[in-house]
């Protein structure tokens, strides 16, 4: 039995504009979504998303290239032939029906029997959890209940490929955090295949089976959240993705998977890298929790000063408290290193402005990049 993808853009390009003028959004991308994965569309404003969600939609045609739907070529056709719905940030409900009227609305345009509209409005409010206000109209709802009957609405149809357009920006952050796991819990209830839209990054980490990061109209990684957090492609990846410190290195050696480097901070680290060539300059990504710091005077108890790490001294420059970690910036010889630390306690040790302090890393916590 031949294996079927959700979707499938080929070779596609995107241009918008004539001539010298035109500008690319979308460079000769080409990724596939399987059947029944959340999957992420990640990048800053300008890289090509959306762009991407819209060929999919049929909102946009490409330049060239291709696009298929289960199997099937679905480049040239318009949105309303294709097997997908997409859920906007505005939800673009209609304010003079009721709920449970806008749920089932896509079926009264597609002639369904008025018995059948009813059930399938009911089972699709039953399955976002707000059965109980579907004679309700529109404004007399939340942002957070809009947003579920904006779900509800694009699930009726059934279709094959649910599209998510930073469905969350509207909302605050206590309910975007709420939202993610009705979101996740929904895509493993129904087995769609959602494709979700965001600039979050936490979010696309919180809820992805796999990541696309975008950047500069091409794809820039895709994997795993874990791949992609640990194990970035490139530095604009590791810099997108969470906060990192980069160092100029010098490449001294490479074997293999592995790389070792000339640091600035007098260190040399052998650890996994990214196209690495001995003799010539890369990057190293040092994520902030990933190093360990103690005081000075104390003994070596953070594991990640222990097992063959190499230690440093420096002096805390500024303090940054965060509710469940602390982020340190650490002067190392002239050298700005921000740290991390968690807050396990109610009184967790706080180290004051000026202390001076050792800190340092397993070298395979880091990673040489050259992009």
């Amino acid at each position: 039995m031949t294996h079927v993808n959700a979707i499938e853009a080929r070779n596609t390009i995107k241009a918008f504009g004539q001539g010298d003028a035109a500008v690319r959004a979308l460079d000769d991308v080409s990724v596939t979504i399987r059947q029944g994965e959340f999957f992420t569309l990640l990048g800053p404003s300008g890289c090509g998303k959306t762009t991407l969600l819209r060929l999919i939609a049929g909102f946009e045609m490409p330049s060239s290239g291709m696009i298929l739907i289960d199997g099937a070529e679905v480049t040239n056709l318009p949105p309303n032939r294709r097997p997908v719905n997409t859920v906007f940030q505005s939800y673009a409900l209609f304010p003079h029906l009721t709920v449970a009227e806008n749920v089932g609305f896509a079926l009264k345009m597609q002639g369904r029997p008025k018995a059948e509209i009813t059930e399938t409005a009911a089972r699709m409010l039953a399955l976002v959890k707000l059965e109980h206000l579907a004679g309700r109209k529109v404004a007399q709802l939340s942002g957070g209940q809009q947003q579920r009957v904006a779900l509800a609405r694009a699930l009726a149809p059934q279709p094959k490929v649910l599209l998510l357009d930073e469905p969350l920006s509207a909302l605050d952050l206590k309910l975007r955090q709420a939202m993610r796991d009705e979101l996740r819990e929904l895509q493993r209830a129904t087995g769609i295949t959602f494709v979700f839209v965001t600039h979050d990054q936490e979010e696309a980490l919180d809820m992805s089976d796999r990541i696309c990061v975008l950047g500069h109209g091409e794809i820039q990684h895709l994997g795993t959240p874990n791949e992609i957090y640990e194990d970035p492609e490139n530095r604009f990846v590791a810099d997108f993705i969470g906060e990192t410190n980069f160092l100029d290195v010098e490449v001294i050696g490479v074997d293999g998977n592995r790389a070792t480097v000339r640091t600035p901070l007098g260190q040399t680290v052998t650890t996994f890298h990214k196209g690495a060539v001995a003799g010539s300059r890369a990057t190293l990504s040092l994520r902030p929790e990933k190093i360990g710091m103690e005081d000075q005077a104390a003994s070596l108890t953070d594991t990640s000063l222990q097992n063959g790490a190499e230690v440093m001294e420096g002096r805390i420059s500024a303090r940054n408290y965060m509710g469940g970690y602390t982020h340190y910036t650490v002067d190392v010889g002239g050298i700005a290193l921000r740290v991390s630390r968690r807050n396990a306690t109610s009184h967790s040790q706080s180290f004051e402005i000026g202390r001076p302090v050792k800190i340092g890393f397993r070298h395979d916590s880091a990673r040489v990049l050259t992009q």
